[in-house]
């Protein structure tokens, strides 16, 4: 106990640490919030990664679809890597920095009005940020506290307040260059851990083949006929395992807190770099993950009421599998991913709220200083309305992250990649983006109360509503009034400046 304390006070003190020294950077909105639009690769590039998984995944989604799928779940690892990390970077990296830095836009929502010439869309997208954000950030508290409760045997509201307090204090101070040089010392713990995490549970079993020839002893009720289902190459159940390859890996294309990372990217080859590195991060982490949690069943005893504790399978395992010195690598691997997803959520959530909301529609006029304020109080607020979500008991890490990511994903995924890619997209068909993503989730969650067997799985649901926010938006957009036709070539004219090559092509800084 006194070697897993001294090692997280070693970590809080390097969080607290790098809060303080990047105070200096972050003196006003642009450096607070996008670094100054001035971040290399490497650090973009685990911020990308570390924001995407946090505990979350490690310990929610890990848990339970490891548990409900065996090992066919790592193909929703390596859908993260190759769909939510590579394509992403490749389709929307270049564009999103040039035509955000050419709208001078520090947020999501301050782009779809730039882009589509509307406040209201600015006031709409903002509000759905900072509402939907709030239980995606309770999710990590919840996953996180959960595993500090069983590591550290401390009650699970005390460290839910804990991390609530760390989060705060270096976001508060640092902001986003804070994060990004957190996000890279916590990188790289993550990648350490994990690799450690996946040969031990397999040691614990006996090695990879008598694990996997154990795990090919149980049945499965959903597919009775199906011999070893849960190490078969698609699994028990493979539309519904679809549903959360597609929720996990194209929602990360529409979420504020990931199309975020490239508003700051520094130059071309950044991108290129970037791209790579994020890659390979989430095949070690997101395949390492999902591929750990398909061994659940060999180390979690299902309780004599029959009801699985999804949330328990992964902290049930480690604490089996894992001698002490391991397990103290676990905790700050798990704690190194969630504080990196917790601090751009908040970032996200409060700067939204500021600049797109307070800021010329409550307050007509506002000062840099004044908007520091309010972003530095809202993340403060932001983090207690998570911490009291979090501590409501019964709400699923799965559930938590589902509604947000098929809400705001599926709100504005379609909206923003034809905002960058197709003139003809029209205000008409963001509002209608903006209705459906959060129509199909809503509609979900209220039908899962009133009528629980009616109702989908909250991330089948979330997949319906991002891969319809596709649909519906260029639908839409065809039979509805266009944008002002000067309006969207100056919006296009960012990609055809000379720097002396086209500015679709490369970055301006390569050029200079």
């Amino acid at each position: 106990m006194t070697a897993k304390i001294l090692l997280l006070v070693l970590f809080f003190a390097i969080t607290i640490a790098v809060g303080v020294v990047s105070r200096k950077k972050a003196t006003d909105v642009g450096s607070f919030v996008l670094g100054g639009r001035n971040v290399g690769p490497w650090m973009t590039a685990f911020a990308y990664g570390t924001t995407y998984f946090s505990a979350v995944v490690f310990v929610g989604y890990a848990g339970q679809f490891g548990w409900g799928y065996g090992i066919s779940a790592t193909w929703i690892g390596l859908g993260n890597a190759l769909i939510g990390s590579l394509l992403a970077w490749a389709v929307m990296g270049r564009r999103t920095r040039i035509m955000t830095k050419h709208y001078e836009s520090a947020t999501m929502p301050d782009f779809f009005g730039k882009r589509y010439d509307s406040k209201v869309l600015k006031i709409a997208a903002s509000v759905l940020v900072f509402v939907f954000l709030i239980p995606y950030s309770a999710s990590v508290y919840k996953g996180l506290s959960g595993l500090f409760s069983t590591a550290f045997e401390l009650d699970f509201t005390y460290c839910v307040i804990g991390m609530a307090v760390l989060t705060a204090i270096y976001v508060i101070l640092g902001g986003y260059v804070a994060t990004a040089i957190n996000d890279f010392i916590q990188g790289i713990v993550m990648l350490a851990g994990i690799v450690a995490i996946v040969i031990a549970v397999l040691n614990g079993q006996g090695g990879f083949f008598e694990a996997i020839n154990k795990l090919s002893q149980f049945t499965s009720q959903a597919r009775p006929d199906l011999a070893g289902p849960y190490t078969s190459f698609f699994g028990p159940d493979p539309v519904n395992l679809l549903g959360v390859l597609v929720l996990t890996s194209m929602g990360a294309w529409g979420l504020p807190q990931m199309v975020h990372k490239f508003y700051s990217i520094k130059n071309e080859k950044a991108i290129k770099t970037g791209m790579l590195i994020s890659t390979l991060f989430a095949m070690i982490i997101a395949g390492g993950s999902y591929f750990m949690g398909a061994f659940g069943r060999l180390y979690y005893t299902v309780p004599e009421n029959g009801k699985i504790a999804f949330d328990e399978i992964v902290p049930a395992m480690l604490g089996s599998a894992l001698p002490d010195i391991l397990i103290e690598v676990v905790v700050i691997l798990v704690l190194s991913a969630s504080m990196s997803t917790l601090s751009s959520l908040v970032i996200t959530s409060s700067s939204s709220i500021t600049l797109d909301l307070l800021k010329g529609f409550i307050f007509k006029e506002m000062s840099q200083k004044k908007q520091m304020i309010l972003i530095r109080s809202l993340c403060g607020f932001f983090i207690l309305l998570s911490v009291i979500i979090a501590l409501v008991p019964n709400n699923l890490i799965t559930t938590l992250m589902s509604i947000s990511w098929g809400a705001l994903a599926g709100s504005f995924l379609g909206p923003f990649l034809y905002g960058l890619f197709w003139k003809g997209t029209t205000k008409a068909g963001v509002w209608a983006g903006f209705i459906t993503g959060v129509g199909i989730t809503v509609a979900n969650v209220i039908l899962g109360y009133v009528a629980p067997q009616s109702a989908l799985p909250p991330p089948n649901a979330g997949a319906i509503a991002i891969l319809a926010s596709l649909i519906v938006v260029p639908l839409v957009s065809l039979v509805t009034p266009k944008l002002d036709r000067e309006h969207v070539e100056h919006a296009f004219s960012c990609y055809d400046e000379k720097i002396p090559v086209s500015h679709k092509a490369i970055l301006r800084e390569d050029a200079e």
